[in-house]
């Protein structure tokens, strides 16, 4: 799994393979930011068995990403949709500067357009 990576975007990849109860404890745990002991009170079960089932899902997750690698898919889109962004931006500028092209400037706010459409996807 890529370090930049963290469970809870793995969660939002391959969160509905887990049981409601492994999602929910690793919601509680990484997203709400509940202690194994918090947990356990409000689920009526052991420290011990939040743990055990918190590190039973975080497994399963990370095998499925070994496997699939979806999540690092994801990310490696979206940094380059940014980078792509972040180009035509230059572009615009650059164009803003010089030439004034009304045709740069329709192509850069095209891509501008598409790269946030397909971040939202």
């Amino acid at each position: 799994m890529a370090k930049n990576l963290k469970i809870s975007d793995l969660l939002d990849f391959y969160g509905e393979c887990l049981t409601e109860k492994q999602r929910n404890f690793l919601d509680y745990y990484y997203n709400d930011d509940l202690s194994l002991s918090e947990i356990a009170e409000n689920e009526s079960i052991t420290r011990q068995g939040v743990r055990d089932a918190i590190k039973r899902a975080e497994n399963i997750l990370i095998d499925m990403e070994s496997k699939l690698g979806f999540a690092e898919r994801s990310a490696e889109l979206t940094r380059g949709l940014n980078e792509i962004s972040t180009c035509a931006d230059k572009i615009y500028d650059f164009n803003n500067a010089g030439t004034l092209s009304k045709d740069i400037n329709d192509s850069v706010a095209k891509i501008k357009a598409l790269c946030e459409y397909l971040n939202r996807m």
